[in-house]
């Protein structure tokens, strides 16, 4: 849950600086302020260097994200297929490979993600081609000051007290 609650902060301290805002910190309802950091990403994947893994260190109280915005063949290209594939964890934690992108120079030299999120470590294969294949990004780093993330404080703020449905009065007297 921290890590989503980390991604929903840089979400919105993102939509904020797109619309002329500034991108310091932000309070979430039951957290303490969350700063972010965004740095460029970059990588090369070829017939030379066919793999490329992003790690980060952890720290605490910081949550890292990788949003992929374009993979694209270079000039110096070939006209064959490059797949790329991405190898990440799941939602529960598990390894998993999935392919990322198709790309041919003649009908598709590139293909924007949109800040498509992967949490750290990840893993880009040049499977099959000889590329080069460029991935960028943004290495996003949130970090919330002070706080130290517990199932039992989530908890306390999922579940909010419930007040018991009442059944409606009936009036008596004119419709």
């Amino acid at each position: 849950m921290a890590a989503a609650s980390a991604f929903l902060a840089f979400q919105a301290l993102e939509s904020r600086a797109r619309a002329g805002g500034s991108m310091g910190s932000l309070r979430l309802r039951g957290l303490d302020p969350v700063t972010m950091d965004s740095f460029f990403f970059g990588c090369e994947l070829s017939g030379q260097a066919r793999a490329y893994t992003f790690k980060v260190e952890e720290e605490d109280n910081t949550e890292h994200v990788l949003a992929l915005t374009m993979l694209c063949l270079t000039e110096d290209a070939k006209e064959e297929c490059n797949v790329v594939e991405v190898v990440a964890r799941n939602h529960d934690n598990e390894e998993i490979a999935v392919p990322l992108a198709n790309l041919k120079l003649s009908c598709q030299p590139m293909l924007s993600l949109g800040d498509f999120p992967l949490q750290p470590p990840v893993t880009f294969y040049l499977k099959f081609g000889s590329g080069p294949v460029r991935v960028t990004g943004r290495h996003q780093i949130v970090s919330m000051e002070g706080s130290e993330f517990s199932e039992e404080d989530e908890s306390e703020d999922r579940d909010p007290e419930l007040l018991p449905i009442l059944p409606a009065k009936k009036r008596q007297g004119r419709l």
